[in-house]
């Protein structure tokens, strides 16, 4: 379960920063999918000890590859800086890429009338439809075994905070995937893949 030392506490600002959380990840050949996967991990859990808290304020960023300080996030960012990390996939760029062609498909959440580069990839909802649109979605299910390392789960926390972390390598005694996440006290690998109900299961293919 989440640890209890750091109770997540939603906040007016902690409710804006959740929307910046998401995720997702898989492969075409079962090879190159174990080898992807561990790096995907692997990337994550260095996040471990680095990213020590949980900050949703609005940042300005460079483009692309743009980043906040790494002692510092929202859960969207374990996800986007595995991918960067393990893969060399930017998802500040590929967002705003199809955000800018198709922006009519992606939430009104935030009552913007164009894309924002800056916050866009951060947002749990707008990774969730950039992965469902790139076809990246498996059904979600409460079996262990359906979830394989390197997957991204999403979850609705109190019923109305969106929140994002990848699967990991590793289980718990009943064989359930831990998860490496940032859920208020910066990046953790915990047994929290069933603590919250979920809404969306990914592998991205690559």
């Amino acid at each position: 379960m989440i640890q209890p030392s750091v109770p997540f506490q939603p906040t007016r600002r902690a409710f804006l920063g959740a929307g910046l959380c998401f995720g997702a990840l898989g492969f075409a050949g079962q090879a190159m999918a174990a080898t992807n996967a561990q790096r995907l991990v692997a990337a994550a859990r260095r996040q471990i000890g680095v990213t020590l808290r949980y900050d949703p304020a609005y940042t300005v960023l460079p483009f692309p590859n743009g980043d906040v300080d790494r002692v510092k996030g929202v859960c969207t960012d374990v996800v986007i800086r595995a991918f960067r990390d393990a893969l060399a996939l930017d998802l500040q760029a590929l967002v705003n890429a199809d955000m800018r062609a198709n922006f009519g498909a992606y939430p009104k959440n935030w009552g913007l009338g164009r894309p924002d580069r800056n916050i866009d990839h951060r947002r749990v909802p707008n990774l969730a439809t950039f992965w469902r649109r790139q076809k990246a979605a498996v059904p979600v299910s409460d079996k262990p075994a359906d979830w394989r390392p390197g997957d991204i789960f999403t979850q609705r926390v109190g019923g109305r905070l969106p929140h994002t972390g990848i699967v990991s390598d590793r289980k718990n005694t009943i064989g359930v995937p831990l998860v490496i996440h940032n859920i208020g006290g910066g990046t953790r690998e915990e047994d929290a893949l069933f603590a919250h109900p979920l809404t969306g299961h990914f592998r991205w293919k690559v």
